[in-house]
């Protein structure tokens, strides 16, 4: 049996065309419903079969989609990014942070379908080359070592939760604060680091010498 497909993405019609094509070519598919992070997360948590997420980064949410990439990959999701971004920069991070490939939103329905239908046959969507250059182009974004030594130690150890795939409830309740004050932290890890997202600040520290690596 082929392993299961997870449709984040909010824009109804795309998803369900998604869904559908997919089921007529035999595969599981169904859409998550896209009200909250929890609702997402809820959804993923779902059932025992782990299979592919075709995870839309930009999904009108207050969670930027791109963060969702690691709590999925920690439940045992290989996720394949679908974004109208023009930034490689993002889908590098995405990439560092473990996505198995992308896929843009302006391509044609056909190109979109046949890159889910290769990821769910286990197939790479990324030539050596391309994650290379992805990997690389991460790399050099920022001078890691110089921004990770901002952070105080209580950021650092609220880093490394994210990067294992943690969420901020959980955080908090490993340290016995509020989430408030977890958000706080996450929002000053992010000024310091100089970046726009969780997923962003993981793989600066992935690639920069965290021990959340």
């Amino acid at each position: 049996m082929r392993p299961p497909v997870l449709v984040i993405d909010d824009h109804a019609i795309v998803a369900t065309s998604l869904v559908l094509a997919l089921r007529a070519q035999g595969i599981p598919a169904k859409r998550c419903p896209v009200t909250s992070e929890a609702a997402i997360i809820a959804e993923a948590q779902a059932g025992e079969e782990r299979g592919i997420v075709l995870l839309d980064m930009d999904l009108g949410l207050d969670v930027d989609g791109a963060d969702l990439v690691l709590p999925l990959k920690a439940m045992g999701w290989q996720v394949l990014v679908v974004t109208g971004s023009s930034s490689r920069n993002r889908i590098a991070a995405a990439v560092v942070a473990g996505a198995i490939g992308w896929v843009s939103k302006a391509a044609p329905f056909e190109e979109l379908l046949q890159a889910a239908v290769a990821a769910a046959a286990g197939r790479s969507t990324l030539s050596e080359r391309e994650r290379r250059e992805l990997v690389e182009l991460n790399r050099g974004d920022r001078d890691r070592t110089r921004l990770l030594d901002r952070l105080t130690a209580r950021e650092r150890e609220v880093l490394d939760r994210l990067a294992a795939g943690q969420r901020a409830a959980k955080v908090a309740e490993e340290f016995v604060v509020s989430v408030a004050t977890v958000r706080s932290q996450i929002r000053s890890i992010l000024a310091k680091l100089e970046v726009g997202s969780q997923l962003e600040a993981v793989a600066l520290a992935r690639s920069g010498g965290s021990s959340g690596r």
